[in-house]
């Protein structure tokens, strides 16, 4: 088997934040929240990162990230572009907005051969998720009749920011730890007691509780995830046609639910009780900066990164 590599999912612009947040500098240095990541991963064991992005933008990362980036960590680049789509369909007249995260990952099938653990590039994930996931890809191939995938879970709680809502995975799980399913929910808002989501542009709201284990796109995945991301690509495209056709989004988690219903795999959460830093605003950069200077100070890491 060969090595799990990561895939960083950067395509897309921080509409939210009101710019490029991926390249926005976190620390004194110049370094941004993936050279955190990455500087993470390497030490966990990975050694090739796989970039997801649009294709106009790669001298701007390779500019920003490939400097800070010893060359024993291999940096690849591939491109999510609308028009990756099968045979036979066209991107809806009107459309402009990607498809979303099962796409990005589509993007690397023709680089990734073997496991992967994927991630967004704007949120900080905590020291010991990349070794965990890490280990268990190295660990745990497929299995007879069953896919073997991980992702790791964090709580609600540590998850949300002050300054606005936030999109997560909502996940339920069993007895011995593994994912019963996943819903994806776009707008989570912290509350007064315990966090709560609307599906109806705050029409009406549902509490959640502050220990509900919800998805950060950290998952770790065998090849298999990407062939069959492929496959049911224009199941979900012929659907969107009928019901959203320009905002429609292929979500990562969607594939794994159907695989899940199907029993053609099970995936294990690995718990993280770290904190999420993330910049989802604009307004959220201060905190990450404080953290991360914190951490330095702690001898999380060094003061600069890669030296």
């Amino acid at each position: 088997m060969s090595a799990p590599v990561l895939v960083v999912m950067a395509a897309g612009m921080g509409s939210r934040y009101g710019g490029l947040k991926q390249i926005d500098p976190v620390d004194e240095h110049g370094n941004i929240i993936i050279h955190y990541s990455l500087f993470d991963a390497y030490r966990a064991g990975f050694r090739t990162a796989v970039f997801v992005i649009k294709p106009e933008l790669e001298e701007t990362f390779k500019e920003v990230i490939g400097p800070k980036v010893p060359e024993k960590m291999e940096i690849k680049y591939v491109h999510q572009i609308m028009t990756d789509l099968p045979e036979g369909y066209t991107v809806p007249e009107g459309r402009t907005k990607p498809w979303g995260t099962a796409h990005a990952a589509l993007a690397a099938r023709k680089v990734v051969d073997g496991p992967f653990a994927i991630i967004n590039a704007d949120d900080y994930y905590g020291v010991g998720a990349f070794k965990t996931i890490y280990d268990y890809l190295c660990a745990n191939p497929d299995s007879e009749g069953c896919y073997e995938y991980t992702m790791v879970g964090y709580l609600l709680k540590n998850t949300v920011t002050e300054n606005g809502s936030v999109a997560r995975g909502v996940c339920t799980t069993n007895e011995e730890g593994y994912l019963d399913n996943v819903v994806e929910r776009t707008k989570i808002v912290k509350g007064e007691n315990n966090p709560k989501f609307t599906e109806d542009d705050g029409a009406t709201w549902t509490d959640l509780s502050n220990d509900t284990i919800v998805s950060m796109n950290m998952w770790g995945f065998t090849r298999s995830y990407l062939d069959e991301a492929e496959a049911r690509f224009p199941a979900f495209l012929e659907e969107t046609a009928r019901v959203n056709p320009l905002k429609g989004e292929y979500f990562l988690p969607s594939v794994v639910s159907q695989l899940l219903a199907e029993k053609k795999a099970r995936v294990r959460v690995l718990e993280s009780r770290d904190k999420w830093y993330g910049v989802t605003y604009k307004e959220d950069k201060p905190v990450i900066v404080a953290a991360l200077a914190q951490m330095r100070k702690d001898g999380v890491y060094p003061e600069n990164l890669w030296g």
